[in-house]
């Protein structure tokens, strides 16, 4: 199931048009304001594309969110059917405060090929490309998987990064971690960036370990699938409503690993636009009479991997 490449720069459209939006937040300590505008930008701009899209990864479930919520039918419901995974603003708080990495981002495949995950915890680990198929498993242990993967790449922790989001809930994993000597890079938050960048050997990311999203989850899944590389997940049950969300979502085992290929199937494009500059890429520009755009693309099946800048009008 090949997704047609001419949907790429549409669906890059998407994601342009979301962070422009975001931009004009940027610095003004108004993170609900921000993500509203990248909402309202992205919904605009799906809804002019020639597709029947329906909504796996949003905003929430209806009663959360009233757009781009979980099942609400996005594109001029005309053409091939979709299923897409967005996060309009993945650094709410990084916009509002004028930080490095946020950006838009959204991921397009044929219906039935994205997982539908909950909007709640995940466990994640995550690997580049060109190392031996599960290398690492969640069920391992920290310990063992730094080991496991010094031995693939021929190589010694204290030679070894790992990235992991700065949050009480991971102090034991950083406790092995240091214990081995194992170097740590502390994100704040957007793990999504954090997962992708084990697949560029410039950021100097071995491994990503550690708790996030369920929803950034599949989205940073989609783009390591593009990339060749390995991401292992599981949610997260932190109370009993969450067992509900779960049957809601077809899901009836809690327990279950996720493998790339569970959570995405086939082909699949990624889109990610700066709002701020970071680490894939920079953030919107203010040229005057038009915003300037750098967009993170991937297409699996045509093995696009590209940044592209844009001029979007204002």
């Amino acid at each position: 199931m090949i997704i047609n490449k001419k949907l790429v720069k549409l669906f890059s459209n998407v994601t342009e048009k979301a962070a422009c939006g975001a931009f004009l937040f940027k610095g003004k300590n108004d993170k609900i304001g921000a993500d509203q505008a990248a909402v309202d930008g992205m919904r605009n701009q799906l809804n002019l594309i020639n597709i029947k899209g329906s909504i796996v990864i949003g905003e929430g479930e209806m009663d959360e969110a009233p757009m781009l919520y979980v099942g609400e039918k996005v594109g001029t419901q005309k053409g091939e059917s979709f299923d897409i995974a967005v996060d309009p603003l993945e650094g709410t708080n990084f916009t509002a405060k004028n930080l490095p990495n946020a950006f838009s981002v959204l991921a397009a495949a044929k219906k039935g090929d994205l997982l539908k995950a909950p909007d709640m915890y995940m466990d994640k680990i995550a690997v580049g490309k060109n190392l031996p198929k599960n290398v690492v498993d969640l069920d391992f242990g920290t310990k063992k998987n730094i080991e496991n993967l010094c031995e693939a790449k021929n190589t010694t922790p204290d030679k070894i990064t790992a990235c992991i989001l700065k949050r009480p809930r991971h102090q034991s994993i950083i406790d092995i971690l240091k214990l081995m000597n194992v170097k740590i890079k502390f994100i704040d938050d957007g793990d999504i960036s954090g997962v992708i960048s084990v697949a560029y050997p410039k950021l100097n990311v071995d491994i990503y370990i550690g708790t996030g999203g369920g929803p950034e989850g599949v989205l940073s899944a989609a783009a390591l699938h593009c990339l060749d590389c390995q991401i292992q997940t599981r949610l997260v049950i932190t109370d009993d409503s969450e067992v509900k969300k779960l049957k809601n979502f077809g899901i009836s085992d809690s327990n279950k690993k996720y493998n790339i290929e569970d959570m995405v199937k086939n082909d699949v494009i990624f889109c990610a636009t700066g709002v701020t500059d970071g680490e894939l890429v920079k953030g919107v520009k203010d040229c005057g009479n038009f915003f300037e755009t750098e967009t993170f693309i991937l297409h699996k099946s045509s093995k696009l991997n590209e940044i592209t800048k844009n001029k979007i009008n204002k």
